[in-house]
């Protein structure tokens, strides 16, 4: 038994409460939060660029289910021994509830889905993909505490003052259950928290690209492409700091080859892409508030400056899209 330091970050006593037979997971609310931020983020970044902002809510319902069927396909692609062994259940393998969600995937399907949906409705996609990449990755910070709730994906134990304590839980029966459980109180060992690490620096991902949006005006897929590249680089470093078991290809656990891939063609599509920035026009969205006292008005959301240059101090008045918010 590992004796309790102050300095240490203690995990929380259950992952898990129950509403009668209902499970109220915490991973799922932290998730759902992050959705909830992503899109208040997104609505007032894509209005700004000129796009109708219920489309957010709009590709939010293709992007949630398609993101949660892609983050699980990856998962058991990527540790397929897991489900199709000699000794194990291919039904498991449609158990989300007992964890597996590989953002890569979901990532991945759920971009392809929301350019289906664009393309359908023929609105450009690049800007909505600009609009929504901040908030994408603000939401993946937020749902990395549901791993804190769940003691898991930390990696080698340490004495460093921020190592994370994990406890040892067990169910009503008293049998060990880390992911239902609750804490005896007993700390079983203190770990780097590479959740934590990853989500810190998915905030930083989030600040360094409204601010290169804002000072670059990015456009036409950059700010996208930029957001996929950032948060390769870090999931890589990271990656190779977990001790959660992983299939291992050539001795090198798959996630961190699947970043490094995605990093490079990211970096090389960024590069590739149209400078500068779609006009409201093309973009195919709606008119924003103009200052009745000025000639010209701007609106800054999110890391986005548009400015709305009226024919005649005349024509001036305010014109507001369905949800967007005045800054």
């Amino acid at each position: 038994m590992i004796v309790s330091t102050l300095a240490y970050i203690p995990s929380p006593p259950q992952g898990v409460w129950f509403l009668g037979p209902i499970p109220i997971r915490a991973y799922a609310l932290c998730i759902i939060a992050g959705i909830l931020v992503a899109l208040a983020i997104g609505r007032k970044r894509y209005a700004a660029r000129g796009g109708n902002p219920d489309m957010v809510l709009d590709a939010a319902i293709i992007a949630v289910p398609a993101g949660i069927v892609g983050g699980r396909l990856y998962h058991v692609i990527t540790d397929y021994d897991k489900y199709f062994c000699g000794d194990c259940n291919p039904i498991d393998a449609l158990k989300i509830t007992n964890g597996g969600l590989g953002i890569m995937g979901a990532v991945l399907v759920g971009t392809v889905c929301v350019y289906a949906y664009f393309r359908y409705k023929k609105v450009p996609f690049a800007p909505f993909a600009d609009a929504l990449a901040p908030g994408v990755v603000l939401a993946q910070a937020i749902g990395r505490l549901g791993n804190w709730f769940n003691q898991e994906l930390y990696g080698e134990e340490t004495t460093v003052p921020w190592a994370l304590e994990i406890y040892y839980r067990v169910n009503s029966a008293g049998e060990y259950a880390p992911l239902t459980g609750r804490s005896t109180g007993e700390v079983i060992a203190t770990v780097h928290p590479t959740f934590l690490y990853e989500m810190l620096w998915n905030i930083l991902v989030f600040i360094f690209l409204i601010n290169m949006d804002r000072i670059f005006k990015l456009g036409h897929g950059r700010v996208f492409a930029l957001y996929v590249a950032s948060y390769a680089a870090g999931r890589f470093v990271i990656e190779n700091m977990r001790t959660d078991e992983a299939t291992l290809v050539y001795g090198i656990r798959i996630n961190a080859i699947v970043t490094a891939v995605i990093f490079v063609l990211a970096l090389v599509v960024f590069f590739l892409l149209k400078s500068g920035r779609e006009t409201p026009e093309q973009v195919g969205g709606h008119a924003h508030c103009i200052n009745a006292n000025s000639d010209t008005a701007t609106e800054e959301v999110g890391g986005v400056d548009q400015t709305v240059m009226p024919e005649s101090k005349s024509e001036i008045q305010t014109i507001e899209s369905p949800g967007v918010e005045k800054q």
